[in-house]
C-alpha cells in the first residue's frame, strides 16, 4: 500500500475491520496464507489476465517462484498442508496482500483482497446462497448500498459441450477457450467447417506422422527442425498435440444444429429469472438439463437468503476470466465499479495433490477498489 496517506490507510483498515466482523460472526476461521508460492500453479489453473501480471522470479535453486496474484489458490494450500482430514468441512477467512502488474485500469501492483474459501460442504447450492449473501452483508458493512449482482453458471457449459456429440479433445479444447470469445469462435467455427484439415505451420509433422507414429517423433521432429522446447511443455505434450491434429483431419465436422445451439446458450442473458426460464426451453440433453435444473434451485436458495433474484443480471459467456471455475459465478458491481467475485471451483484442490474431488467455493473484495467507490 505505498503511496497511500495515513489517513487512507487507517480508513481503509477500518473498513476491513468491518468486512472481516461479518465473517467472523458467520464462523469462519482467520488465516494468513504464504505470499511467496510456486509459480506454476497460478501459470496453469488461473486466467489469461493473471498469468500474463504475475511477478515471477527464481529462487537460489533455480525453482520458479511468484508473488501471490490472488489468495484462492494460497488458501488452497494452506488447506492441503494444514488440515488434519481434506475432505472434511472447512471455512477460512483473509485479509491480505495481493501483486500483480498493474493494468490499464484501477489497479495497483499493490492490493488488499478479504474474502472467504469454503471447502467440503456437500450441500453445494446452500453454500452458494450462503456465500453470495455474505458477500453482498461485507460490501454493505463497509458502507456500500446495495450492489449490482451478476451471476453466471460455467457448469451450464460443460453440461451441453457434455451432450453435444464431438471428440472428447474437442470438448476440453473448446472448455479452454470459454475465457477467450474471439478464440472460441474461432475454434468453434473451425470444428464447423472443417477448418481443422487446413495447412497449418505444423502440417509437414502431421503429414509425416502417418509413417512414424513413435514416441520419440516429437523428439526427432523437433531437433531436425532447430525447434527449441518452448515453457514447461514436454515433448510428449507435443507429440500428444500433433496427434490430436492427425485425428482432425478424418473426424467429421459439426452439425450446424449443434454450432447454433452452442451459439445460442452464449447469447442468453438478461434477468436472472427470465433466463432460468429459457434455459429450462433449451432442447439440449440431459447433463444440460440437470444444469438447468440447479440453477433454478439456486435462484430459489437466493431467494430464502433474502437476495433479490429479480434484480439479477445472468450471463451465459459470463465466467470472470478465471480458467479454474467449474460452476456458479458472480461478481458484485457499486458504482458501476467491479468490487467483489467469485464462484466455485470443485477441481483445485486434486489438481494441487488431493486424492479425491473436494467441493470449493469462495469469492474475494477488492478492498481498495471498494474504498475509492464509497468515497
Amino acid at each position: 500500500m505505498a503511496g497511500r496517506t495515513s489517513q487512507q490507510r487507517a480508513s481503509l483498515e477500518k473498513q476491513n475491520a468491518a468486512i472481516m466482523a461479518v465473517f467472523k460472526r458467520a464462523g469462519f476461521e482467520q488465516i494468513a496464507p504464504d505470499i511467496i508460492q510456486p509459480a506454476d500453479i497460478f501459470l496453469e489453473l488461473s486466467g489469461e489476465d493473471i498469468r500474463s501480471r504475475t511477478f515471477v522470479f527464481n529462487d537460489p535453486e533455480g525453482q520458479e517462484l511468484c508473488l501471490r496474484p490472488d489468495l484462492t489458490v494460497p488458501a488452497c494450500r494452506f488447506h492441503l498442508s494444514h488440515a488434519k482430514k481434506l475432505s472434511k468441512e472447512a471455512r477460512y477467512s483473509y485479509s491480505g496482500t495481493a501483486f500483480r502488474f498493474p493494468d490499464e485500469r484501477f489497479s495497483p501492483q499493490e492490493f488488499t483482497q478479504v474474502g472467504l474459501e469454503w471447502f467440503g460442504a456437500k450441500d453445494s447450492i446452500g453454500v452458494e446462497a450462503r456465500m453470495l449473501k455474505l458477500a453482498v452483508a461485507a460490501v454493505q458493512a463497509a458502507g456500500a448500498s446495495t450492489p449490482k449482482i451478476t451471476i453466471g453458471d460455467v457448469g451450464l457449459f460443460a453440461g451441453l459441450l457434455g451432450d453435444v456429440p464431438m471428440p472428447t479433445r474437442w470438448r476440453r479444447r473448446l472448455r479452454h477457450q470459454f475465457w477467450r470469445p474471439l478464440a472460441f469462435s474461432d475454434l468453434l467455427n473451425s470444428f464447423a467447417g472443417g477448418q481443422v484439415k487446413k495447412r497449418t505451420s505444423v502440417s509437414a509433422a502431421v503429414d509425416a506422422m502417418t509413417t512414424d507414429a513413435s514416441e520419440d517423433f516429437a523428439s526427432k521432429w523437433m531437433t531436425q527442425n532447430q525447434l527449441p522446447q518452448q515453457g514447461s511443455r514436454s515433448v510428449e505434450e507435443v507429440y500428444e498435440r500433433l496427434q490430436e491434429k492427425l485425428a482432425d483431419r478424418s473426424e467429421a465436422p459439426l452439425s450446424p444444429a449443434s454450432v447454433a445451439l452452442i451459439e445460442r446458450h452464449l447469447k442468453l442473458s438478461g434477468n436472472a429469472v427470465a433466463a432460468s426460464t429459457k434455459l429450462n426451453a433449451v432442447d439440449a440433453g440431459k447433463n444440460y438439463q440437470a444444469a438447468a435444473s440447479s440453477f433454478a434451485k439456486r435462484l430459489a436458495a437466493f431467494n430464502k437468503q433474502g437476495l433479490d433474484v429479480n434484480a439479477m443480471r445472468f450471463s451465459a459467456s459470463f465466467g470472470r476470466e478465471i480458467e479454474y471455475y467449474t460452476g456458479f459465478v458472480f461478481q458484485l458491481e457499486v458504482s458501476g465499479v467491479v468490487v467483489a467475485g467469485g464462484g466455485r471451483y470443485d477441481n483445485m484442490l486434486s489438481d494441487l495433490g488431493a486424492s479425491e474431488r473436494i467441493p470449493a467455493f469462495g469469492f474475494a473484495i477488492h478492498a481498495e477498489r471498494l474504498q475509492a467507490v464509497l468515497k
